[in-house]
């Protein structure tokens, strides 16, 4: 409201005040009934444009709806054609990786560690020595029969040619030969305990994990050092036993390393006969080669193996496929003249995996299969593609 600053004069008459006072009120009404009857006027127009706009808009869509009545009708849908493709059924378990040659190799004999020869990470060759536990008294014991030992070959040879000459007794040269046999085996069970005191690998690999200390006192079955062979490595599952009748030996399969996100594809090397009493489960066995990856031992995977394929088959989302008292049906689009309408399809589904199904019959190559918004029609509808 605006305001009207008028500056009253101190009048003497106080007949004229009154008057005066009278005279601003009227000018303050008379402001204020002018704002009003603006916004009035203001808001008529408004409601008449309005009026207007509707009308327009009423007459455009009434002169759609003649030119194009079959589109507003008719209902959108998307569609797959059908193309005959390759199937396959998957069953998932869960793996780990294994190493063939992954040992944790221990001393065969008790006693002090004096060398070790190897660090983790180092490659070694089969029979290679990786450590060596005290050996002073078997190499004592060793010098010692080797003494005898040369003694003994000397007295039977002097033996043995004499007997060659006829010279002495058939006992004297049967118990010289028995002496120097019995010393001979003596001295071989020696050098076996000789080489009890060394730790070898058993085959090419790579150290893993050294145990033990120099100077440590160990015993047979103490751990000692471990070493891999990551050339060669092997995934294994448990499989339940309902699925033994269809996984064999040679099943494709696809290896899947969550922490790589790395799939591999191979084939089953090993598919076990024999039941697990406890869990109801038989093992498969993959094999996999270093060049596939970078795998390790206890790495997890998951086994998807194929245990079912179809070359040539239909197959369509699951939630396309619907189901009445009659069976299983799906929405083609089909001709009516020059409308396409939604036509309705006896169909037969067989396996299913990853959220699609594979049709056993009921369709043909090229149908227009309606996978989305197919809850929104029925058989007849006019329908957009």
């Amino acid at each position: 409201m605006e305001i009207l600053n008028i500056k009253i004069e101190n009048y003497t008459d106080p007949m004229k005040n009154i008057l005066f006072i009278l005279f601003v009120i009227l000018l303050a009404s008379c402001s204020n009934s002018g704002n009003g009857n603006d916004k009035k006027a203001e808001l008529e127009k408004l409601k008449k444009e309005q009026s207007e706009l509707k009308e327009k808009i009423n007459t455009l869509e009434a002169e759609l709806a003649l030119n194009d009545s079959s589109s507003l009708k008719s209902k959108l849908v998307g569609f797959t054609e059908i193309l005959p493709q390759i199937f396959n059924h998957y069953i998932e378990v869960q793996a780990t990786v294994e190493g063939d040659e992954d040992v944790l190799l221990s001393s065969e004999t008790a006693g002090s560690v004096i060398s070790i020869h190897v660090k983790a990470g180092d490659r070694v060759a089969k029979g290679q020595t990786l450590a060596i536990i005290d050996d002073k008294l078997i190499k004592q014991g060793i010098a010692e029969l080797q003494s005898q030992l040369d003694l003994i070959t000397q007295l039977y040879n002097r033996q043995k040619n004499l007997w060659d000459q006829k010279i002495g007794s058939e006992v004297q040269f049967l118990q010289a030969k028995a002496n120097k046999e019995s010393m001979e085996n003596r001295m071989e069970s020696m050098k076996q305990q000789f080489n009890m005191t060394k730790i070898k690998s058993p085959f090419n690999g790579t150290v893993d994990d050294v145990a033990i200390k120099v100077g440590q006192t160990i015993s047979p079955g103490f751990p000692a050092i471990r070493v891999v062979n990551l050339s060669s490595l092997k995934v294994k599952g448990e499989v339940a036993e309902s699925f033994i009748s269809r996984v064999k030996k040679g099943n494709e399969v696809i290896l899947f390393f969550p922490d790589q996100n790395k799939e591999i594809k191979s084939k089953i090397e090993y598919s076990g006969n024999r039941i697990d009493p406890l869990n109801r489960t038989f093992k498969v066995e993959v094999h996999i080669l270093e060049k596939e990856g970078n795998f390790h031992p206890n790495m997890l995977a998951i086994m998807k193996i194929v245990d079912y394929t179809n070359s040539s088959a239909f197959i369509l989302p699951i939630g396309a496929v619907q189901k009445s008292s009659d069976g299983e049906f799906v929405y083609v689009a089909g001709q009516d003249g020059n409308k396409t309408i939604a036509k309705r399809k006896i169909v037969k589904s067989g396996m299913i995996y990853n959220g699609f199904t594979e049709i056993k019959s009921g369709l043909e190559a090229g149908d227009k299969v309606i996978t989305n918004g197919f809850q929104n029609v029925i058989e007849g509808d006019a329908i957009r593609i």
